[in-house]
């Protein structure tokens, strides 16, 4: 690898880090002026347009990408858990919950990721699976009560329930995706078209597409850019010029540290001592339960 591959590949993956941390915060300023599907719809929407660029690009034939015998059922499904489900999930999570803590839960994914793999990729469930697992549990009940494990009384029993479910949706979703041997750009592109179908009956029948206030379309385009968009594609440019893949991937636990600090100055949310030592735990949980797995398996997103 030349030094300037390194570099670009540590440009790419650096700035995709850098805008997967500015969306905890993008999306409690966005749910100000819109509801939950209304955000899914229009980011979903942003992002389709631009993952069809990419795709196109790749192909040349975007009616095959989606509607072919091979691709279309894979793409409903797809579509159907992400974004469909799981961006409605997580956003209502940010909802109804601070930012930090919602983004702190969420980040959680890895763990439920390495349950999963266990079950359908036939995985081995080691000790450090065991300990990671427990490491990363007691982060979640840390931030859950505040920290006060005298009463176990959780503090908003119905956004962390939400923030949790995510991470089972995203691991699912991850796991169908390993088994998809399309490229990446391709399963993304046709993810998020039908995505955004769904979404659009949702609101067609049952909600409105309407904002009061139009300003707040900027946010839902911001997110649909930089969190299911663009940054995907500098995520996996980065990793494509890495030399060590495994390595470049551990750049990704500089997101929620970034996060915790947008939050707090764009925001103004005061940081929680139980928000910090939770993140601390999980991360600590992820690093163990990560510990010798196979590089494919090191190549995960926040």
């Amino acid at each position: 690898m030349s030094i300037s591959e390194k570099y670009r590949s540590l440009l790419y993956s650096l700035s995709a880090v850098l805008f997967w941390s500015t969306i905890a915060t993008a999306f409690k300023i966005t749910l100000a002026g819109m509801n939950s599907f209304q955000l899914v719809f229009y980011a979903s929407l942003a992002s389709s347009i631009v993952l069809g660029i990419f795709a196109y690009n790749k192909t040349n034939n975007l009616g095959k990408i989606l509607f072919s015998k091979y691709n279309l059922f894979k793409n409903l499904l797809m579509g159907f858990i992400n974004p469909f489900v799981f961006y409605f999930v997580l956003i209502k999570a940010y909802d109804l919950l601070t930012a930090q803590e919602a983004m702190i839960l969420n980040y959680s994914w890895p763990i439920v990721l390495s349950i999963f793999s266990v079950i359908f990729l036939k995985d081995k469930f080691s000790s450090k699976t065991i300990l990671g697992l427990i490491t990363a549990f007691v982060g979640v009940i840390i931030i859950a009560t505040h920290g006060d494990f005298s009463s176990l009384s959780f503090h908003h029993l119905l956004g962390t329930s939400l923030a949790l479910t995510s991470t089972l949706i995203w691991s699912a979703f991850w796991i169908l995706n390993l088994k998809d041997k399309r490229e990446d750009i391709v399963k993304l592109f046709g993810a998020f078209f039908f995505g955004t179908i769904y979404t659009a009956v949702y609101l067609l029948f049952f909600d409105s597409f309407l904002i009061d206030e139009s300003i707040y379309i900027l946010g839902a385009v911001y997110i649909g850019l930089f969190e299911m968009g663009i940054t995907f594609v500098l995520w996996l440019k980065g990793l494509s010029l890495s030399q060590n893949r495994a390595n470049t991937s551990t750049l990704v636990f500089l997101s929620p540290f970034l996060s915790l600090i947008f939050i707090m100055i764009i925001l103004g949310e005061q940081l929680y001592l139980s928000s910090i030592s939770g993140l601390f735990f999980i991360i600590a949980g992820i690093f163990i339960q990560q510990t010798g797995k196979k590089k494919s398996q090191l190549n995960i997103k926040v």
